[in-house]
């Protein structure tokens, strides 16, 4: 049964105040609820799995702050370790104790990087890995694939033009055409065109860069033998092998989709989880390629923020409880029981929809399809089910991403008490949704 939409007056109040101080009334393009019905949610406190918003609606949020809430909002543990650190001082320019406790925690705990520097956001981490694989190859070009998404960098804000193996096309106003040019843009899961370009562009390509669990445009699971052949490729072309694990490091265990998969990549991007919530990110590789990062090599990356002490902080007692035996194991079994009972729901249904995981996130695409691979896999008409899903569950007191290429997230502070919530309101929306 359809309900009444909830209460949004605060909301929508902030949302016209804001859109005479921001572009768009936000500061971050897909918050404007553009994809979905309503104004935006202003969120006023987290705590746990839950959320309120201005108006004092409460919901239980798969969003976490896009991903990197894995131990839930407000963790006392995390909580607790950043207030430590303030009264201390917030930012010095300097290096700090922290920074070497966080990179050890993380060092000791994966053996597929060496080295590493943290930087202020996952976009931050992916610019500078690029420059290091140019830098350390000799070689200007970087091939991309359509439907990984790797942050606003110029040169990566391009998508696929209408061949097998193109240039980028520039898919913001602002980039220009020679920045487009130098990044060439193939399908996803195409074997042929992956051996077209490094054919065409022989002894050219510096890096492949590729989210080995690209969860930006849907969650468009590889195959491992395709990942394989992948590094093979980038091996016999002396090209580097670019993960970009921003969403996956430390999400799908605590080495990421390199150890998932058992893949050693040349440099590794990481972001969102580290911080516990602040900003934060961090590219890493081995000994031998990251001394070729300033001041000891000659590719020059910087920042003042870099390594702050209350990130640090805030990364250090989250990682520090991702390491806890069975902590993955627990949650990893959570979120396959919960996809599980809503595939049965729809299978008893005969509802099209699938629902893609793996470890602790999700992605809901209305579809009749056993697998998507690639962008083109995913039709636009289908975002329209997921537009009236979403309504449907925010009146219910479920908070999902506003859009229906992004992924859901499980938290360790989802409890089986959220979980069978959530399933019910699930499947009364989808109940809504396909009898229309």
């Amino acid at each position: 049964m359809q309900i009444p939409d909830i209460s949004r007056t605060k909301s929508a109040e902030l949302y016209e105040k804001a859109k005479t101080y921001f572009p768009g009334g936000v500061n971050s393009p897909v918050r404007a609820f553009k994809s979905v019905y309503g104004t935006p949610l202003f969120i006023e406190k987290g705590d746990g799995s839950h959320i309120w918003d201005a108006d004092g609606n409460e919901f239980i949020d798969f969003c976490g702050s896009w991903g990197p809430l894995i131990l839930g909002h407000n963790r006392a543990s995390v909580r607790e370790k950043v207030m430590e650190v303030m009264q201390k001082g917030m930012s010095f320019g300097a290096p700090t104790a922290l920074e070497n406790e966080l990179a050890e925690l993380i060092l000791s705990n994966n053996k597929y990087i060496q080295k590493i520097r943290f930087v202020s956001s996952g976009t931050e981490a992916v610019m500078s890995a690029i420059r290091l694989a140019r830098g350390y190859t000799k070689r200007d070009k970087i091939l991309k694939f359509e439907g990984c998404y790797h942050g606003h960098t110029d040169a990566l804000l391009v998508k696929a033009g209408s061949g097998l193996v193109t240039f980028g096309e520039t898919s913001s106003a602002g980039v220009p055409k020679a920045f487009a040019d130098e990044t060439i843009v193939v399908a996803l899961n195409d074997k042929d065109a992956l051996l077209k370009a490094f054919d065409d562009f022989k002894d050219q390509i510096a890096a492949v860069i590729i989210e080995p669990i690209p969860a930006n445009n849907g969650l468009l699971l590889q195959t491992p033998e395709y990942l394989n052949f992948l590094r093979d490729t980038c091996i016999q072309n002396g090209t580097m092998l670019i993960f970009d694990e921003v969403i996956s490091g430390f999400r799908v265990g605590f080495e990421g989709a390199a150890a998932y998969y058992n893949i050693q990549p040349d440099i590794i991007t990481y972001g969102k989880i580290i911080g516990g919530g602040l900003p934060v990110g961090a590219y890493g590789a081995s000994a031998e390629v990251m001394d070729h990062i300033s001041p000891v090599g000659s590719v020059y990356q910087a920042g003042t923020l870099s390594g702050n002490p209350v990130a640090m902080a805030a990364g250090i007692a989250q990682l520090t409880e991702l390491l806890q035996p069975g902590f993955y194991e627990e949650l990893h079994d959570k979120t396959a029981g919960f996809v599980k009972a809503i595939e049965a729901f729809v299978a008893e249904r005969g509802y099209e929809l699938k629902v893609f995981t793996i470890g602790s996130i999700f992605w809901f695409a209305f579809t009749g399809k056993e697998t998507i691979s690639s962008a083109d896999d995913i039709d636009p008409q289908s975002m329209l089910k997921f537009k009236a899903m979403h309504r449907e569950l925010i009146n219910r007191g479920i908070y999902l991403g506003p859009s229906g290429y992004e992924v859901g997230f499980i938290s360790a502070a989802h409890t089986t008490a959220d979980l069978e919530t959530t399933k019910t309101a699930i499947f009364d929306s989808l109940d809504i949704v396909f009898e229309k």
